[in-house]
């Protein structure tokens, strides 16, 4: 493993156990054996480093994103958005309660035009279903709900468990029937 994803991997734990805030530069270093001059080598700011840490898992979201708006009807476009969604969350478990529940993460995400545009689309595509505010409700509680549930400290089930009852109670909350089975 490089140097630049062992720096990701201790990051996420970090970010993890600690929050991103919670977590500086100097303490990624100590935990690898590492200078801070050698982290930033790599990563020059923590923004930098979240960035990297958080590409991965937003290209997974695009790609959910991209094949939800390819379909045709708000009603598959949605359950595409929720099940792409709850895949993603329970692939990314640990990070995905990161990124969900710490306001640091998500002002600087936000901040950027890339990743705030993918969180408006996935709010799109599921508050379609009821346009105002009920619908952005809906979508907002099932987005911040699956990744804060994502946690495995939270919930001890396997990945088919999980992405079947994120799916499903994502599926309630927005009013979603499940589709018919294909004969």
């Amino acid at each position: 493993m490089d140097t630049r994803q062992r720096i990701i991997d201790v990051a996420v734990r970090l970010f993890t156990r600690h929050s991103f805030a919670g977590t500086s530069l100097q303490m990624i270093a100590d935990d690898l054996g590492f200078t801070k001059a050698a982290v930033y080598h790599h990563f020059r700011t923590r923004q930098e480093l979240l960035n990297a840490v958080v590409e991965p898992v937003f290209a997974q979201v695009r790609a959910s994103i991209e094949q939800a708006e390819a379909l045709r009807g708000r009603n598959a476009r949605a359950e595409r958005m929720l099940t792409g969604y709850a895949e993603v969350a329970v692939r990314n478990r640990s990070l995905m309660a990161v990124l969900a529940g710490d306001a640091g993460v998500i002002e600087m995400l936000r901040a950027q035009p890339a990743f705030g545009d993918l969180i408006d689309r996935q709010i799109k595509l599921l508050s379609d279903l009821e346009p105002g505010p009920a619908g952005l409700v809906r979508a907002a509680v099932v987005l911040a709900g699956i990744a804060g549930a994502s946690q495995p400290i939270l919930l001890d089930l396997d990945d088919d468990a999980l992405r079947g009852h994120f799916i499903d109670t994502g599926r309630r909350a927005l009013g979603l029937r499940a589709p018919r089975p294909r004969p």
